[in-house]
């Protein structure tokens, strides 16, 4: 291990930025902490003004290469980084997990897995690409996807590698290239990341990684005026910020953010697999964007479905998330478990009543807070309306359809719903009524990479998955031809 390295549960990782195929160090470090037990991992370089514009001027130079090679060979290279993922499986995992808190159970068997899928559909998507020509009067009309040039990336803590990759995968498929700016929090397999791809093949500079705090490297990155598109996956509030810096260059943005999405529960429901899925709200100790974290549930059914919910919720064990029999791991930081113990104080104040946590858990560690479910929450209160992002949730009652859907959508945001019933007649009636960019029915987090994926009102700006993605990382072109002389 040298000083531009830190070893890792076993593992050594870069500590320095991935520019133009080198590594490159900054005069400045941040300090990677551990939320697990709060243990420094690594001093990580520092990226400001300087190293943002060293990434882009290399994506630029490299748009001329793999902007211009052929779809198979950018498919080949793309496979080739999904075989590298996969085969340091589980060196990524344990990595991920000491960095993020992350369960490694969660890790090894769905998360990691998930991230090389992502390169190995997208390098697939990409060789099918394609609608039918149109015709118009004898005229062809051929669409064309053309990469769009340098592509910004920001992306959260709280599933590093694999939201990193859901971005990285489709914007090289396309051509383009990427400047990746990772969380500060949980920085260490995007460098993990950029080794996997050099290896693979990947042309020098297609592939940038520049770490550092987003006030610094973030902010230089969304106001570079040589960034054609500008992907950002975090809280509403900094999306503001970025869409503010990219409006004076008029770069097109990506955002998925924050959500508040309900979990709604009728009384013809299955209400084991209902309860089932509403404790695995308390997934990544509530650190899921997606989190339905809003339980609606019909009155009828509403003291059966309480009582369930806090027996299998006793179960939960909290700790460690290497120990393979945890179930809730840490938050991520000092200040975001300061954050949540607010919003939980706060509705305490106000007349909510937990009946389940409520308080930080020290018995497991600095960073742990307890389950917790309120009820009787009084109407508007903040804890209802607000993301908390911790493993906080809120259960409330409805009478009947139109109570239920009104319900769901009292919320500035609109990211994804549940809902359970056994009519798939309501099941049709109230999808097509909620606000959401997703809704699951009898079922959560099921992804199909075909499908498009984003949210309505403040939960973001477009859609990520399959065509849509490349819609977004390219420039899509029709090129209309009029008859050719002796066409019949």
């Amino acid at each position: 291990m040298s000083e531009r390295t830190a070893r890792v549960e076993g593992v050594e990782v870069s500590t320095e930025h991935w520019i133009g195929g080198e590594r490159v160090g900054s005069d400045d470090v941040f300090v990677d902490t551990s939320p697990i037990d709060g243990r420094d991992l690594a001093s990580i370089a520092r990226a400001g003004d300087r190293e943002v514009d060293q990434a882009v001027a290399a994506a630029r130079r490299a748009f001329g290469v793999w902007g211009n090679t052929a779809p198979q060979e950018r498919a080949r290279v793309l496979h080739a980084i999904g075989a590298g993922i996969e085969r340091r499986l589980s060196e990524l995992a344990a990595v991920e997990t000491r960095d993020s808190g992350g369960l490694l159970r969660s890790m090894q068997r769905s998360v990691v897995p998930r991230a090389a899928h992502n390169f190995h559909f997208f390098a697939d998507h990409l060789t099918t690409l394609g609608t039918p020509d149109l015709e118009t009067r004898g005229h062809r009309n051929h669409v064309r996807w053309e990469p769009a040039g340098v592509v910004a990336l920001i992306t959260p803590w709280n599933a590093p590698l694999m939201l990193a990759t859901w971005k990285v995968a489709p914007a090289l498929a396309s051509g383009a290239t990427v400047v990746l700016k990772p969380a500060e929090w949980s920085p260490l397999t995007a460098s993990l990341l950029a080794d996997i791809a050099h290896e693979a093949g990947l042309p020098a500079g297609a592939l940038n990684v520049v770490q550092g705090l987003g006030e610094e490297a973030g902010a230089a990155l969304v106001r570079h005026p040589g960034v054609d598109r500008i992907s950002f996956t975090g809280s509403t509030q900094t999306a503001r910020l970025i869409a503010a810096a990219a409006a004076r260059n008029l770069t097109p943005v990506s955002f998925e953010l924050g959500g508040k999405s309900p979990l709604l529960v009728f009384e013809d429901a299955d209400l084991d697999l209902a309860v089932a899925q509403a404790v695995g709200q308390y997934d990544h100790a509530g650190q899921v964007c997606l989190a339905a974290t809003r339980l609606l549930v019909h009155s009828n059914v509403y003291d059966e479905f309480l009582r369930r919910f806090l027996e299998r919720a006793a179960r939960l064990r909290q700790g460690d998330p290497r120990d393979e029999t945890t179930d809730i791991g840490p938050q991520i930081t000092r200040e975001h478990l300061e954050r949540i113990d607010r919003f939980v104080h706060t509705a305490l104040a106000h007349g909510a009543r937990a009946v389940l946590g409520g308080e930080p858990n020290g018995e497991a560690g600095g960073l742990y807070y307890r389950p917790t479910l309120f009820v009787d929450v009084p109407a508007g209160a903040e804890i209802l309306s607000e993301e908390v992002f911790g493993p906080v949730l809120t259960l409330q009652s409805f009478r009947d359809e139109e109570e239920a859907v009104a319900l769901a959508n009292d919320t500035r945001y609109g990211l994804a719903a549940a809902l359970f019933t056994g009519s798939r007649a309501r099941a049709e009636r109230v999808s097509a009524r909620v606000v959401a960019g997703t809704v699951w029915v009898n079922c959560f987090f099921v992804r199909d990479l075909r499908a498009p994926f984003g949210g309505a009102r403040q939960s973001g700006i477009g859609r990520e998955g399959g065509t849509w993605s490349f819609d977004f990382y390219a420039d899509v072109k029709n090129v209309c031809t009029a008859p050719w002389k002796g066409e019949v």
